[in-house]
């Protein structure tokens, strides 16, 4: 063998941060405007939380994912002065 090949990490840092941050490497998800960015957000509830909102997306024929979405929306929508 000729030489020894570094070996990634599973979750390597980025060069540039902010341009990591800001980059699109997924197609938007449906629903969502094309032209803008979407950002992934991590929260940490009980189980039973966790539980109860699984339910409610069922019951309401929607994804956890898309009634969080527009839960999120409607408690903080845009106000003037914001910039995307």
């Amino acid at each position: 063998m000729s030489g020894h090949t570094p070996k990634r990490g599973f979750a390597s840092r980025p060069a540039d941060p902010e341009r990591w941050i800001k980059a699109s490497d997924a197609p938007p998800a449906r629903g969502v405007d094309a032209a803008g960015f979407t950002a992934r957000l991590t929260i940490d509830v009980t189980p039973e939380l966790r539980g109860r909102i699984k339910i409610a997306a069922f019951q309401r024929g929607q994804t956890v994912a898309d009634m969080l979405r527009d839960l999120l929306a409607r408690e903080f929508p845009p106000t003037e002065g914001d910039t995307p």
